[in-house]
């Protein structure tokens, strides 16, 4: 089955044993997750399909790869360097399944 699911602002299109990276979430490793499903095999909900239910486990919690952020203004002596590290949650969806 096919399924676009919602975590953290976004939507991700996902079939079951698929690996995404999503937001970073506060469970523990091994921990289950429920997701809202927008979309199931092309049926739309307005807003969520209330009768899907899509459950992934968390496999492990990271960060990115550092970006670096740069700021420049010419003749005026002004030099600003920072980096940024996102921090993510790897996850696994185990079951999409209609109730």
């Amino acid at each position: 089955m096919k399924a676009v699911i919602e975590a953290g602002g976004k939507q991700y299109y996902v079939l079951e044993g698929s690996e995404i990276y999503i937001e970073k979430v506060n469970d523990e490793v091994g921990s289950k997750i429920k997701f809202n499903c927008l979309m199931l095999n092309g049926v739309c909900g307005k807003p969520y399909l209330s009768n899907v239910e899509v459950v992934g486990e968390v496999l492990k919690h990271g960060k990115n790869k550092k970006i670096k952020i740069f700021k420049y203004n010419q003749k005026k002596n002004y030099h600003r360097t920072q980096g940024h590290r996102q921090p993510y949650t790897k996850v696994v969806i185990k079951t999409i399944k209609e109730k």
